[in-house]
């Protein structure tokens, strides 16, 4: 069994910051990519920033030089660091982790739980 669970949202004013987690745990066997999706109301959801076993990382154009993804890899987690919190519109940022499970044979996709991100005054 593995979860991922996210933390770290919430409101903050523009121009600031907010750092976002997501950790995973439970019968791990190995990383392959994690990735922040974001879903505002009405829209559909899309991605933020990806990193990859080899650490590569990617970015949404609107979040580039903005937004930095990192992972710990001891402790399976993966952070989002939003700086310059600015234009952002509220949406529930979401953690996506591709992983490898012990006793299965394919690689799994887990979803976090979602949490909401506001930019307001």
């Amino acid at each position: 069994q593995v979860q991922v669970v996210e933390s770290g949202g919430g409101l903050v004013q523009p121009g600031g910051s907010l750092r976002l987690s997501c950790a995973a745990s439970g019968s791990i066997s190995r990383f392959y990519a994690m990735a922040w999706y974001r879903q505002a109301p009405g829209k559909q959801r899309e991605v933020v920033a990806g990193i990859f076993s080899d650490g590569t990382t990617n970015y949404a154009d609107p979040v580039k030089d903005r937004f930095t993804i990192s992972i710990d890899n001891a402790k399976n987690t993966v952070y989002l660091q939003m700086n310059s919190l600015k234009h952002e519109v509220p949406a529930i940022y979401y953690c996506h982790a591709d992983l490898g499970v012990h006793d299965v044979v394919s690689r799994v996709g887990y979803w976090g739980q979602g949490n909401q991100v506001t930019v307001s005054s």
